[in-house]
């Protein structure tokens, strides 16, 4: 009995051992896997590569680690959001796909759409994918998310009166948008179009060029979310209201030019100290005072906040359930905990 007893708890703890054993990667370099969708290496070094200023200092090992698991899970995301909006029939088509990249390759020459994929590494095909990806995730997060936002009159009368010490403007105030161009491109700062300039020379000519799309009767707020290079270029550029005692601060030609405009206006570049342009675009401009919520800017201010701040609580929580959803399994991250934040090399 007792040698039968022991048989079975050997048994069994192979059992248990063979059960808690990690599931290995379909292949070495798959670094994730989503409901049996394998996301490579080779994926995410290829946009890896388009956020690291090839021209600065190369990162560290951990830096370089932390971006790609960031790059992995970001496609991870878009990968569970792809499949979602591909069940609901709402793949971006072959048109809309053509459309947008005749629209985002409008503001370069071939020379310089042909030199940008050369050091992106990009191929036109990863392009026209990427683009896919994105027009069919908008047009998924648009029906699951935004169209399900409503902001009624009460909210804003209730946000006014909880609120209403905000809108007691001190000193006059300057609504200001922008876009920034520099020469030294920053990793962690991102546009839609992944478009950074890398010398004085390139900024140059991708200013000059947004400033003959401005000339033209370009959206300055799509062309900062496509092209800006600072942290402002998610949403669209936008500086928000500043102080006039801020400007006092700020570099004399710029307080300069900001005072010398009319709502509505747009600046040409101005240099900036470390290299690079700005350009600028007075949204609106407040006297000091009481602003009443019979302001129709007063009203319009608090329905787009109270939008933009539920709108981003819905896609966050979308994105919770839908990765709830799925089968995620990322081996980069159990590589890089395994070897105490060491990488394995490519096979």
């Amino acid at each position: 009995m007792t040698r039968k007893f022991l048989v079975l708890v050997a048994v069994a703890a192979c059992v248990v051992a063979a059960g808690c054993k990690q599931e290995s990667a379909p292949g070495p370099d798959v670094w994730a896997v989503v409901n049996g969708k394998n996301i490579q290496r080779a994926d995410v070094e290829k946009f890896f590569r388009t956020r690291v200023n090839a021209q600065g200092p190369a990162p560290s090992q951990e830096e370089a680690l932390s971006l790609k698991l960031s790059i992995l899970d970001e496609l991870v995301n878009n990968e569970i959001l792809l499949e979602r909006a591909t069940k609901l029939g709402l793949l971006a088509s072959d048109a809309e796909v053509e459309d947008k990249f005749t629209e985002s390759k409008s503001s370069f020459t071939e020379e310089d759409f042909a030199r940008k994929l050369q050091t992106s590494g990009l191929s036109v095909d990863d392009l026209k994918s990427d683009l896919r990806r994105q027009l069919s995730v908008q047009k998924l997060l648009n029906r699951e998310v935004v169209a399900k936002i409503s902001i009624t009159d009460q909210d804003v009368i209730d946000f006014y009166n909880k609120n209403r010490a905000q809108f007691n403007v001190v000193e006059p105030q300057f609504h200001i948008a922008q876009i920034v161009v520099t020469p030294h491109p920053d990793a962690t700062v991102h546009n839609r179009q992944n478009d950074k300039a890398t010398s004085e020379p390139e900024a140059k000519h991708k200013v000059e060029s947004l400033e003959q799309k401005l000339a033209s009767g370009a959206d300055f707020s799509a062309l900062a979310m496509d092209f800006s290079e600072d942290s402002t270029a998610s949403t669209g550029g936008d500086l928000g209201f500043v102080p006039e005692s801020a400007l006092n601060q700020s570099d004399p030609v710029l307080k300069k030019t900001i005072l010398g405009m009319k709502p509505g206006d747009v600046s040409q570049p101005i240099g900036v100290k470390n290299g690079g342009y700005r350009i600028l675009k007075l949204v609106a401009k407040e006297a000091s005072g009481q602003r009443e919520l019979s302001d129709p800017q007063v009203q319009q201010s608090i329905r787009d906040m109270l939008r933009n701040r539920k709108e981003q609580l819905l896609r966050t929580a979308y994105m919770v359930e839908a990765r709830d959803d799925v089968k995620v399994t990322n081996y980069l991250a159990r590589q890089i905990l395994e070897s105490s934040g060491k990488l394995p090399a490519a096979k």
